[in-house]
């Protein structure tokens, strides 16, 4: 597997202004997976790309999924095996790539008669094993829960489970690494500029942005990239001047999910059958609690303000409560979070039935027009393939696929560990050469830093050290490379989406960061939930 990152991080700057207009071949518009991902193909075949980006990188739907690598085993039923094949090729790919934010995620499912019959459970757990290559993943088998340490979470009238593998990432910071990527090899990340008007010739994209302070810079391109996800109609209604032909219906679906203390010590996930046939996931998260989700509910109102209702968080707790021995109540809620995904309407009257498959529509009619509708987090590398590969072709530049055996920024270990073997048992070498490196370092805060920059650590630690803990595990050194080198522009950035500190601290550590930031940086916007509004933070 082949490094993709430079040699050498540069530090990120704050986009300055000039009356000149910035010239690319590539304008992105969209901060998500699926713009990220793109910008970083391209600019790895050697072409000038602009992102940019109304929020911060990952505000939105990309940090805002069950965080997970899968293939979608729910699917199967819709029979969508052409996504499932693709989403499970892309599995081992990813977890190659990036062993530090991606790790293999073995789920159980308790087998409850009323639901599926054990033979239509063993087939698609079958088809799940081989309708793509598995190379290091572990394949589904039975287990019996009595006296089963992963059984003793669970309702004791649930006697048998099936178990099968998937990954789990850190959504947010798998959006900035591919950012990144692209960055230092030559792309321009824009996080805090929107595109508000977009007008092409035969030849170019003549495109205006505007930064929160009103300011505006222009931009020529040779092509546009539509990337906008939930926005991503609207952006061609409001701001390209699209005819209304271009524009697809899209299926604005919430899915809200819920944390919790954690209810069990292993590392395993539930998958777990609710009663209106739906799966309910339950995974460790952040060593202290425990993730419950998704619902599917119709999102009618404005895509930014996607918020869980109470209907929602009754109706995971009572799907958790179906099964698990400790009941899970609406009190036991210490934070949530909601999502709009854009999924491509193709008229099924249950929102789980709706595809998560991508479209990609190439407009070459005068300059290219790429818009990407729909698209899961699992599959994003494939599509910014795909897109690259139609974007070459229709800006006439020949380029090969290159992402498919190349580390992200941080997963190439090998400098620490030699060559690589398998993600899970790299990265526990890597921990134990980083411990006998940096003893000093308490183990917690050791693990949560290897997780979060892998290879890349040493940049985050620095010639000096961590410095200043401004809050409990969170030190100036670190606060100062996610702001020169990631683009954090305040303490959510931070907190909420590149860590998951927030939910950790208490509103007067939270508050903390923020002074020591404004302080810092004192031109820059300082956001920090209180406590009550921690519990509804919606990232959508």
């Amino acid at each position: 597997m082949n490094d993709s990152s430079a040699s050498a991080t540069p530090t990120v700057a704050v986009p300055t202004l000039s009356d000149a207009a910035l010239a690319c071949d590539v304008l992105i518009v969209g901060g998500g997976i699926n713009g990220a991902g793109i910008a970083r193909d391209l600019a790895g075949r050697g072409l000038s790309v602009v992102l940019c980006e109304k929020n911060d990188l990952a505000a939105h739907t990309s940090s805002a999924s069950t965080k997970m690598i899968h293939g979608g085993i729910r699917y199967l039923e819709y029979y969508d095996f052409l996504l499932v094949r693709k989403a499970l090729a892309e599995r081992e790919v990813l977890l190659r790539s990036a062993p530090h934010i991606m790790r293999p995620l073995r789920l159980v499912v308790p087998h409850d008669p009323s639901m599926r019959p054990v033979w239509m459970m063993r087939i698609g757990l079958f088809l799940y094993d081989h309708l793509a290559r598995r190379e290091f993943l572990p394949g589904s088998r039975t287990i019996r829960l009595r006296g089963h340490p992963l059984g003793a979470p669970l309702n004791p009238r649930y006697s048998r489970a099936f178990l099968y593998s998937d990954g789990w990432t850190d959504d947010a910071r798998l959006v900035v690494l591919n950012a990144l990527d692209a960055a230092e090899r030559g792309a321009q990340v824009l996080p805090g500029w929107r595109c508000t008007d977009a007008q092409r010739d035969n030849a170019h994209w003549q495109v205006t942005l505007q930064d929160g302070a009103g300011n505006t810079r222009p931009v020529r391109a040779r092509a546009l990239v539509n990337a906008a996800g939930p926005w991503a109609a609207q952006f061609l209604r409001e701001h390209a001047h699209a005819n209304a032909s271009m524009i697809k219906p899209l299926r604005l679906v919430k899915g809200s999910h819920i944390v919790v203390p954690k209810l069990f010590d292993h590392d395993h996930a539930y998958a777990l059958q609710g009663a209106d046939k739906r799966v309910i996931f339950i995974i460790p998260y952040e060593g202290d609690f425990t993730l419950i989700g998704t619902t599917d509910v119709e999102h009618k109102g404005a895509v930014g303000d996607a918020k869980i209702d109470d209907d929602e968080i009754r109706y995971l707790c009572e799907q958790a409560s179906r099964y698990m021995v400790k009941p899970v109540v609406p009190s036991d809620v210490v934070w949530s979070y909601s999502g709009v995904r854009p999924l491509i309407e193709d008229d099924a009257e249950d929102p789980s039935a709706v595809t998560r498959d991508y479209l990609l529509e190439l407009d070459t009619d005068r300059a290219p027009l790429l818009t990407v509708w729909g698209g899961k987090i699992t599959t994003f590398r494939k599509l910014a393939e795909d897109a690259a590969d139609g974007l070459c072709k229709g800006l006439g530049v020949k380029s090969a696929a290159w992402t498919a055996g190349t580390y992200l920024p941080g997963g190439d270990l090998s400098a620490w560990i030699g060559p690589a073997t398998r993600p899970d048992v790299d990265f526990a070498r890597f921990e134990q050469k980083l411990g006998e490196r940096h003893p000093a370092l308490p183990a917690t805060l050791r693990h949560r830093l290897a997780r979060g920059y892998g290879a890349r650590i040493d940049k985050v630690l620095g010639a000096e050290g961590l410095g200043e803990e401004i809050a409990p595990g969170l030190h100036a050194g670190e606060l100062v490379y996610l702001h020169d080198h990631e683009w954090a522009r305040t303490p959510d950035d931070v907190l909420w989406r590149r860590t998951k500190l927030g939910l950790h601290l208490t509103e007067a550590q939270r508050q903390d960061v923020a002074r020591w930031w404004a302080a810092r940086w004192p031109g820059e916007t300082t956001t920090t939930p209180t406590a009550d509004s921690v519990r509804t933070t919606t990232w959508s």
